[in-house]
Protein backbone atom coordinates (compact mmCIF):
# COMPACT_ATOMS: atom_id res chain seq x y z
CA UNK A 1 0.00 0.00 0.00
CA UNK A 2 1.94 2.93 -1.21
CA UNK A 3 -0.36 5.87 0.98
CA UNK A 4 -1.14 9.41 0.00
CA UNK A 5 2.13 11.53 -0.27
CA UNK A 6 0.90 14.66 -1.95
CA UNK A 7 -2.57 16.54 -1.23
CA UNK A 8 -3.78 19.43 -3.46
CA UNK A 9 -5.58 21.75 -0.56
CA UNK A 10 -7.90 24.16 -2.23
CA UNK A 11 -9.53 27.30 -1.46
CA UNK A 12 -13.17 27.34 -2.81
CA UNK A 13 -14.40 29.84 -5.50
CA UNK A 14 -16.15 33.52 -5.21
CA UNK A 15 -18.78 33.86 -3.86
CA UNK A 16 -20.80 37.88 -3.05
CA UNK A 17 -20.14 37.51 0.35
CA UNK A 18 -16.39 37.40 -0.55
CA UNK A 19 -16.39 39.97 -2.74
CA UNK A 20 -18.36 42.29 -0.01
CA UNK A 21 -15.68 41.11 2.62
CA UNK A 22 -18.06 39.79 4.46
CA UNK A 23 -17.34 36.55 7.02
CA UNK A 24 -18.64 33.71 5.30
CA UNK A 25 -18.14 30.81 8.35
CA UNK A 26 -20.86 28.39 8.60
CA UNK A 27 -23.29 30.49 5.97
CA UNK A 28 -24.17 29.07 2.90
CA UNK A 29 -23.74 31.56 -0.17
CA UNK A 30 -23.20 30.02 -4.10
CA UNK A 31 -20.48 30.91 -6.05
CA UNK A 32 -20.85 34.05 -8.10
CA UNK A 33 -19.93 34.46 -11.71
CA UNK A 34 -16.38 35.11 -10.72
CA UNK A 35 -16.05 32.37 -8.34
CA UNK A 36 -17.43 29.98 -11.31
CA UNK A 37 -15.06 31.62 -13.71
CA UNK A 38 -11.92 30.97 -11.03
CA UNK A 39 -13.04 27.72 -10.61
CA UNK A 40 -13.18 26.25 -14.11
CA UNK A 41 -9.73 27.38 -14.52
CA UNK A 42 -8.93 25.63 -10.94
CA UNK A 43 -10.52 22.31 -12.32
CA UNK A 44 -7.98 22.48 -15.12
CA UNK A 45 -5.03 23.52 -13.21
CA UNK A 46 -6.11 20.22 -11.20
CA UNK A 47 -6.84 17.97 -12.91
CA UNK A 48 -3.42 17.69 -14.63
CA UNK A 49 -2.13 16.41 -11.00
CA UNK A 50 -4.10 13.54 -11.69
CA UNK A 51 -6.28 13.46 -8.16
CA UNK A 52 -7.75 9.42 -7.69
CA UNK A 53 -10.83 11.34 -5.09
CA UNK A 54 -11.50 14.78 -4.50
CA UNK A 55 -12.93 15.72 -0.82
CA UNK A 56 -15.40 18.83 -0.03
CA UNK A 57 -16.67 20.60 3.28
CA UNK A 58 -20.35 20.54 2.68
CA UNK A 59 -20.96 24.04 1.99
CA UNK A 60 -22.04 24.75 -1.41
CA UNK A 61 -19.06 27.04 -2.31
CA UNK A 62 -16.79 24.23 -1.71
CA UNK A 63 -18.76 21.53 -2.86
CA UNK A 64 -19.15 23.40 -6.32
CA UNK A 65 -16.01 23.33 -7.07
CA UNK A 66 -14.93 20.11 -6.03
CA UNK A 67 -17.67 18.96 -8.27
CA UNK A 68 -16.15 21.14 -11.21
CA UNK A 69 -12.37 19.52 -10.29
CA UNK A 70 -14.05 15.81 -9.87
CA UNK A 71 -15.89 16.07 -13.18
CA UNK A 72 -13.29 17.18 -15.36
CA UNK A 73 -10.33 14.52 -13.29
CA UNK A 74 -13.09 11.98 -14.03
CA UNK A 75 -13.23 11.29 -10.16
CA UNK A 76 -15.66 11.37 -7.64
CA UNK A 77 -16.33 13.91 -5.11
CA UNK A 78 -17.42 13.41 -1.67
CA UNK A 79 -18.49 15.83 0.67
CA UNK A 80 -17.21 15.70 4.19
CA UNK A 81 -18.09 17.92 6.84
CA UNK A 82 -14.55 17.74 8.75
CA UNK A 83 -13.43 20.41 5.65
CA UNK A 84 -16.22 22.69 7.16
CA UNK A 85 -15.31 26.69 7.59
CA UNK A 86 -14.58 28.26 10.74
CA UNK A 87 -17.55 29.05 12.76
CA UNK A 88 -17.74 32.65 13.35
CA UNK A 89 -21.02 32.54 15.54
CA UNK A 90 -22.87 35.99 15.79
CA UNK A 91 -19.97 37.81 13.41
CA UNK A 92 -21.40 35.65 10.39
CA UNK A 93 -22.19 38.23 7.55
CA UNK A 94 -20.78 41.06 9.19
CA UNK A 95 -17.85 42.85 7.19
CA UNK A 96 -14.31 41.92 8.47
CA UNK A 97 -13.17 44.96 8.84
CA UNK A 98 -16.47 46.16 11.13
CA UNK A 99 -15.53 43.23 13.34
CA UNK A 100 -12.03 44.19 13.73
CA UNK A 101 -12.84 47.55 14.19
CA UNK A 102 -14.86 46.57 16.97
CA UNK A 103 -13.18 43.90 19.20
CA UNK A 104 -9.58 44.13 17.71
CA UNK A 105 -9.61 40.93 15.64
CA UNK A 106 -11.83 38.27 14.47
CA UNK A 107 -10.26 35.55 16.95
CA UNK A 108 -11.38 38.23 19.52
CA UNK A 109 -15.54 38.46 19.00
CA UNK A 110 -17.57 36.54 20.86
CA UNK A 111 -18.95 33.35 19.62
CA UNK A 112 -16.63 32.89 16.86
CA UNK A 113 -14.59 29.32 16.94
CA UNK A 114 -11.08 30.00 18.93
CA UNK A 115 -8.49 29.65 16.44
CA UNK A 116 -6.96 27.09 18.43
CA UNK A 117 -9.83 24.99 18.17
CA UNK A 118 -10.11 25.40 14.60
CA UNK A 119 -6.25 24.19 14.19
CA UNK A 120 -6.89 21.58 16.09
CA UNK A 121 -10.01 20.48 13.91
CA UNK A 122 -7.82 21.23 10.54
CA UNK A 123 -4.62 19.06 12.34
CA UNK A 124 -7.60 15.80 12.91
CA UNK A 125 -9.05 16.20 9.85
CA UNK A 126 -6.04 16.26 8.32
CA UNK A 127 -4.96 13.41 9.71
CA UNK A 128 -7.87 11.01 9.55
CA UNK A 129 -8.03 11.73 5.74
CA UNK A 130 -4.81 11.05 4.26
CA UNK A 131 -4.98 7.58 6.65
CA UNK A 132 -8.97 6.75 5.11
CA UNK A 133 -7.47 6.85 1.35
CA UNK A 134 -4.42 4.31 0.54
CA UNK A 135 -3.26 6.28 -2.30
CA UNK A 136 -3.52 9.59 -3.96
CA UNK A 137 -2.92 12.47 -4.60
CA UNK A 138 -6.23 13.81 -3.01
CA UNK A 139 -7.92 17.30 -3.50
CA UNK A 140 -9.09 18.91 -0.29
CA UNK A 141 -11.67 21.80 -1.22
CA UNK A 142 -12.07 23.92 2.19
CA UNK A 143 -12.20 27.69 3.13
CA UNK A 144 -9.23 30.12 4.00
CA UNK A 145 -9.45 29.97 7.73
CA UNK A 146 -9.86 25.91 7.34
CA UNK A 147 -6.84 26.19 5.13
CA UNK A 148 -4.78 29.14 6.70
CA UNK A 149 -4.91 26.64 10.38
CA UNK A 150 -3.76 23.36 8.54
CA UNK A 151 -0.75 25.75 6.68
CA UNK A 152 0.30 27.65 9.74
CA UNK A 153 0.22 23.95 11.85
CA UNK A 154 2.70 21.82 9.02
CA UNK A 155 4.90 24.81 8.45
CA UNK A 156 4.22 28.09 11.56
CA UNK A 157 6.03 30.00 9.27
CA UNK A 158 3.54 30.61 7.04
CA UNK A 159 0.97 31.80 9.78
CA UNK A 160 -1.43 34.10 8.44
CA UNK A 161 -0.64 33.26 4.94
CA UNK A 162 -3.62 34.56 1.84
CA UNK A 163 -5.39 32.02 0.62
CA UNK A 164 -7.19 34.02 -2.47
CA UNK A 165 -10.57 32.33 -3.70
CA UNK A 166 -9.78 29.35 -5.68
CA UNK A 167 -6.30 29.10 -4.96
CA UNK A 168 -4.49 25.70 -4.19
CA UNK A 169 -1.52 24.89 -2.12
CA UNK A 170 0.43 21.90 -2.74
CA UNK A 171 1.89 19.45 0.40
CA UNK A 172 3.70 16.52 0.15
CA UNK A 173 5.14 13.79 2.78
CA UNK A 174 8.40 13.56 2.85
CA UNK A 175 10.50 10.99 5.22
CA UNK A 176 7.13 10.95 7.18
CA UNK A 177 6.65 14.69 8.07
CA UNK A 178 4.40 16.83 5.86
CA UNK A 179 5.90 20.51 3.76
CA UNK A 180 4.39 22.57 2.11
CA UNK A 181 6.06 23.12 -1.26
CA UNK A 182 3.43 25.98 -2.11
CA UNK A 183 0.98 27.64 -1.34
CA UNK A 184 -1.97 30.37 -2.47
CA UNK A 185 -1.33 29.47 -5.84
CA UNK A 186 -3.55 31.02 -8.08
CA UNK A 187 -4.52 29.88 -11.77
CA UNK A 188 -3.51 32.41 -14.50
CA UNK A 189 -7.36 34.64 -16.37
CA UNK A 190 -7.01 33.16 -19.68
Amino acid sequence: MAGVTRIYLARHGRTALNAEGRLRGLSDPPLDDVGTAEVRRLAAVLTQRKPVAVISSPLQRAVATAEAIAGAAGVSAVVDVRLNDRDYGPMTGQRRVDVEERYGSVDAAPGVEPFGALTDRARSAFAELVTEYDCGPLVLVSHDAFNQALLADIDPQLSGVAQRTACWNQLSLIDGCWHVDLYDQKPAEG
